[in-house]
């Protein structure tokens, strides 16, 4: 019933339906995706290992922070392994690239989710446009009692065009909007963490550790 329904809205809606369709069916796959990536991160967290990690550096020991990040499917953790063991620059630099990498990754066809809310109800308009248009067009080729069919038909056309942008538009910036959020608590938790290692290898150079020959002697066990 309602898939004849929607069908019916759908051949109503005049031909800019099928552009529509297309920027839903582009939304709603990139929705999905986006939401399976952002629960799969969700369970790959791992805070434990993180405390675990931390407190391993807290107490200069280095060696077991790399041994315990190693293989991480946490993001934080990752960037903290990458940190420990890239011997090309500072550790600021590859903390913050390696931070840039999942942040890249977190933020994946999010410009696409973005452009679909702007095009759809833009379509929908250009829809109220063509739709209307036709019907004052028709006017003229029909007489009183079929003018006014046409004119029914053509803002029938346009209003269903314009509901149908605009619903995707809503649904669109709805998941954006949970997207947008879950990027920054991502991003917070990668800043907070970078800065806690760079505090932790600040204090530990003070205390006379060579963190270069470390992450050096590191970089080379792993090749």
């Amino acid at each position: 019933m309602l898939a004849n329904t929607l069908a019916e809205y759908f051949t109503k809606g005049g031909p800019i339906m099928y552009p529509i369709a297309l920027v839903a069916i582009i939304l709603f796959a990139v929705v999905a995706e986006r939401g399976i990536f952002w629960f799969l991160l969700g369970r790959r967290r791992d805070m434990t290992q993180l405390e675990s990690t931390l407190g391993a550096m807290e107490n200069s020991d280095f060696k077991a922070a790399v041994a315990q990040t190693q293989g991480s499917n946490d993001p934080v953790v990752r960037m903290i392994y990458h940190g420990l063991t890239h011997v090309h620059g500072s550790l600021q630099g590859a903390l913050q690239v390696a931070a840039g990498m999942e942040i890249k990754r977190a933020g994946r066809f999010m410009v696409l989710i973005d452009t679909c809310i702007t095009l759809a109800p833009l379509l929908g308009l250009l829809g109220t446009v063509t739709g209307i248009m036709g019907s004052f067009q028709k006017m003229g080729e029909s007489s009183i009692a079929g003018a006014m069919t046409e004119i029914q038909g053509g803002i029938g056309e346009a209003l269903i065009a314009t509901a149908a942008g605009l619903g995707i538009a809503i649904i669109g910036v709805f998941f954006l909007n949970i997207y947008n959020e879950m990027m920054e608590k991502l991003k917070f938790d990668l800043e907070t963490a970078a800065t806690n290692v760079e505090v932790m290898v600040t204090k530990a150079k003070q205390e006379g550790f060579d963190t270069a020959a470390f992450r050096r002697e590191t970089a080379a066990k792993n090749a």
